[in-house]
């Protein structure tokens, strides 16, 4: 991922947090909620970008049937 498109997925993730915060009523502890796990996803997804947390290594295999 370049940078360029790293910097333009920040800024519309923040873009519409900013919206959603600006222009849907809410309770103040549920925004405060969102906000939290917005940066808390934000966060995860730049380690990830970085490869400070390989999440993309993460399978799982399929279950198995019972016939």
């Amino acid at each position: 991922m370049s940078l360029i498109n790293l910097i333009l997925t920040l800024v519309v993730v923040g873009v519409i947090l900013w919206l959603i915060n600006a222009f849907i009523p809410m309770d103040a502890k549920i925004k405060k909620i969102l906000n939290v796990a917005v940066v808390v996803v934000v966060i995860l997804w730049l380690l990830n970008v970085f490869g400070l947390l390989p999440m993309g290594n993460i399978t799982v295999r399929p279950l198995r049937t019972l016939r």
